[in-house]
């Protein structure tokens, strides 16, 4: 007797909550997985099932996780992003207990979880790459190396993703002290202080390419995305289409991650990145074999959902998409919400939401799993939502986009909130003139305190008149019967 489909998500917070809605809308049962520390979480609610499997680290620990799927006869194993996502060890042990990965298979996450065999593999598939070197610096500097170099030159992480273990060396002096604090950053994310260098691309514009292949050598590309605006390597404005992207270079790029995934034999989603330089040319970067943090804005434009079509490739191992049926309608933009404090050097913030007021209307999707009464702790990621505005142009959807930010208001800690909406209102970020350099070099005004001090007295007041109004009605409500009850909480 063939077993029912049952799929456990291997992650939390607003991607958790994204791919469970899916699944709901396909009649798929689910199981969520949880740590002391996300109890109450909105993806533990919204799961028909849901597993504590430890402590706050234990989103990492694949036999708990594992253990999990086992105990409630989960059938397939959704890792999300981050956390065991690029784990090929995991991808492996969930294939062992006979349930199915959602994702690439593992020898390709092995393969692109080690920067310098990708960089081999794009080479073979006839992809222009960055010059650099190809083999792990040694581990005793070579004195020589520093002045053979170009400068400004990027040491790498040979192994892991997602902008850590990337340090800028600008001269010769630098770069021995470099390369050690990028070995450290890499030992401390990844688990290998493997590094090597690569030559940086001035003024360059971060451009990544969606594809999803079947595993047998069919590939088809789902559009490309702009991810330049950046701080510290992390993406926080990414769009599509690419603003001011020749046709011709969107051909060409489209062309070169299709022969990478062809040549991979690619299954799943991913991500094909590049650098794209001032004189048109185009340099691989990186595979990202998972799920991305930025996939609304490709949903938005080709009204796609790419979630659906993971878990239908995973449970009928062919892919059903044509590339003529892949339309792109309008443009998108994302803007990352994340709990940290501008004015103090982007610190994390901590603390309980005691006020959330989110955005609505035509064209906004909020990607978020917030609600008033979470409390937002240094555990994991700063990520608390995302904010994604589709318009018939791009210009329509910069102005939703700023709308929505305008009506998102999240009480109790700092976020990124008034910084997102002065880039999306600067005139380079208007015109598409961006780069991976934006944010060092623009000149963003200062928030306006007095429209942030009423907005504060304004959160103040709703909530006293909210506590007012619950010391009111509660005393009366304990004469009430059970319905009248129900309805004034549902009310609430």
């Amino acid at each position: 007797m063939k077993k029912q489909t049952k799929i456990l998500i291997a992650n939390r917070g607003e991607i958790a909550l994204r791919i469970l809605r899916t699944c709901r809308e396909m009649g798929i049962p689910t199981v969520a997985i949880f740590t002391n520390t996300d109890e109450l979480a909105l993806h533990v609610r919204y799961a028909d099932e849901a597993v504590c499997i430890g402590d706050r680290s234990a989103y990492l620990n694949s036999e708990k996780i594992i253990a999990a799927a086992k105990k409630t006869h989960a059938t397939m194993v959704h890792p999300g992003y981050g956390f065991l996502s690029e784990n090929a060890a995991f991808c492996r042990a969930v294939e062992a207990n006979g349930m199915i990965f959602i994702g690439p298979r593992p020898e390709t996450i092995d393969l692109l979880g080690d920067k310098l065999a990708s960089r081999e593999a794009a080479q073979r598939a006839g992809l222009p790459v960055l010059p650099g070197s190809d083999r792990p610096l040694p581990k005793e500097f070579p004195v020589e190396l520093a002045i053979q170099v170009d400068y400004p030159i990027l040491v790498k992480a040979a192994a892991g993703g997602g902008g850590r273990g990337i340090r800028l060396a600008r001269s010769s002096d630098e770069l021995p002290e470099v390369i050690q604090l990028a070995r450290q950053e890499a030992l401390a994310a990844f688990g290998d202080d493997s590094v090597f260098l690569e030559s940086m691309v001035q003024q360059a514009r971060h451009i990544e390419v969606q594809i999803i292949g079947d595993g047998n050598g069919k590939v088809v590309c789902l559009g490309e995305r702009e991810c330049s605006i950046q701080r510290r390597h992390q993406k926080l404005i990414e769009e599509s289409p690419a603003p001011n992207l020749p046709a011709v270079t969107k051909t060409r790029l489209y062309q070169a991650a299709q022969q990478l995934g062809s040549s991979l034999r690619y299954r799943g989603l991913g991500t094909v990145e590049f650098l794209f330089d001032k004189q048109n040319q185009f340099h691989f970067i990186e595979v990202n074999p998972r799920i991305q943090v930025e996939h609304p804005v490709t949903e938005m434009v080709t009204g796609l959902d790419l979630v659906k079509e993971q878990l239908m490739l995973a449970m009928g191992n062919s892919l059903t998409i044509e590339p003529k049926d892949v339309e792109f309608h309008g443009a998108a933009i994302e803007a990352r919400i994340l709990a940290e404090d501008p004015s103090c050097d982007f610190l994390p913030s901590t603390g309980q939401i005691n006020y959330l007021r989110e955005p609505g209307g035509i064209g906004i999707r909020l990607d978020s799993a917030l609600y008033q009464g979470i409390e937002v702790t240094a555990d994991y990621d700063s990520l608390l939502a995302k904010v994604i505005a589709w318009g018939e142009n791009r210009s329509t959807a910069i102005q939703r986009l700023h709308r929505a930010l305008d009506e998102l208001q999240i009480g109790g800690i700092s976020t990124d909130l008034e910084f997102l909406k002065q880039i999306i209102i600067s005139p380079k970020f208007i015109e598409g003139d961006v780069d991976t350099t934006y944010l060092e070099e623009v000149n963003l005004p200062q928030p306006n305190q007095n429209l942030e001090l009423e907005k504060e007295i304004a959160l103040a007041a709703a909530l006293f008149a909210q506590q007012q109004r619950e010391s009111r009605i509660e005393p009366q409500m304990q004469n009430s019967s059970t319905w009248q009850q129900t309805a004034w909480s549902e009310q609430m």
